[in-house]
């Protein structure tokens, strides 16, 4: 009797031993399987940071941001250039609120009977802005050259301007 019991018990201990071992080597293969994913995952990421590194080096080109003899002509003439920039954009989207029909640097006439403003801008250098401006249905994009006159204030210019067709 004591010798089945010791047998059944040994028989057991097999049993759960290998069920063990068996469910052990599935976690592993899948472990295995989730790593080798994980660094495809990874290889996979890195070639996309690469990529869009490359695209923010050429969109920064044309960055008054990433422009060392813009910023150091403002700073040579004694310029805080941040503020100067943060006043060059609050003085371009000023010019948003004007009175009548016809907007102060937009050349065109809205079609809409809406009224144009200028939606964005990016500065690109010590001279040069681009903006583009919309009515609602039509829109466009300028090329603005901005100054300051000895006083500190700032002068716009539109030196070319585009419509884009419907």
């Amino acid at each position: 009797m004591k010798n089945r019991i010791f047998m059944y018990l040994f028989i057991f201990s097999v049993l759960l031993l290998l069920f063990q071992f068996i469910n052990s080597k599935k976690i592993f293969d899948d472990s295995n399987k989730k790593v080798a994913s994980s660094k495809e995952q990874l290889v996979k990421y890195q070639d996309s940071i690469l990529v869009l590194k490359d695209d923010i080096n050429s969109l920064s080109q044309f960055s008054f941001d990433y422009n060392e003899y813009s910023y150091d002509y403002f700073l040579n003439q004694g310029y805080d250039v941040q503020k100067l920039m943060t006043t060059v954009k609050d003085g371009l989207y000023s010019q948003n609120e004007y009175e009548g029909e016809e907007h102060p640097l937009v050349p065109y006439a809205s079609t809409t009977g809406n009224r144009i403003i200028i939606n964005s801008i990016r500065v690109l250098n010590h001279k040069w802005i681009i903006a583009d401006f919309t009515d609602g249905q039509l829109w466009g994009e300028l090329l603005i050259v901005y100054s300051l006159n000895d006083k500190g204030e700032l002068n716009f210019r539109v030196a070319e301007s585009l419509l884009n067709p419907l």
